[in-house]
């Protein structure tokens, strides 16, 4: 079980578990099936302590939400494991829409009415709100259901595939990873989900390429 340690505060969140390199709260939800290329990927969500952990992380999820969840789960575990079956359902058509995008193919139609059920469900528990001078998507309590951290995902989800912004998304360059992000540097010539980690290695990998060659 990950750590439930009760935070007094209420905006003080925990110590992040999830790297959050994407740029889109969606792909970085693709991105919780680790070294998908490998023959043995490793899952980040193998519960749905890790579920509630990836909200928070990502700011769908109060510590005080996550709290309550991390209370409950044992209370309605039928529903936990549910929204984790469906979470991982929900991320791996996602994975086959955008993978289909980058390839400049046709999303699979399954993969597609996935979202659709997912979109709409968002829909059902989303309303319009003034703030300000403008309106805003609101969610109901986040804490009112176990998937309620899936809606902000699908929503996120729809308005990128139906943005400008949907050519600049990416796969990491490096064949041992392949995670997904929104590219958007300045020439939109980003290749590494991370320079710290993918596109340190490339480099190095080149640097001793060439000490080897001379």
């Amino acid at each position: 079980m990950l750590d439930s340690v009760k935070e007094t505060n209420p905006d003080i969140r925990r110590s992040p578990r999830f790297e959050l390199i994407a740029g889109n709260v969606c792909l970085d939800f693709i991105n919780t099936l680790d070294d998908r290329p490998s023959t043995q990927p490793k899952e980040l969500l193998k519960d749905y302590y890790d579920l509630a952990r990836f909200g928070e992380d990502a700011g769908i999820l109060t510590s005080a939400q996550v709290d309550y969840f991390f209370e409950n789960v044992h209370l309605r575990s039928d529903e936990a494991e549910d929204a984790v079956r469906r979470a991982r359902n929900l991320r791996e058509a996602l994975y086959a829409i955008f993978s289909a995008v980058i390839n400049r193919e046709t999303a699979p139609q399954l993969a597609m009415d996935r979202l659709n059920a997912n979109v709409h469900d968002a829909a059902r528990h989303s309303r319009l709100v003034q703030h300000g001078e403008r309106c805003e998507w609101r969610f109901d309590d986040m804490a009112s259901s176990f998937y309620a951290v899936l809606w902000p995902i699908a929503r996120a989800a729809a308005n990128l595939l139906a943005s400008h912004q949907l050519p600049f998304v990416r796969a990491c360059s490096s064949p041992t990873c392949q995670w997904f992000f929104l590219d958007t540097s300045k020439n939109h010539h980003r290749r590494w989900c991370s320079m710290k980690q993918c596109g340190n290695r490339a480099k190095v990998r080149k640097f001793y390429a060439k000490q080897k060659t001379a």
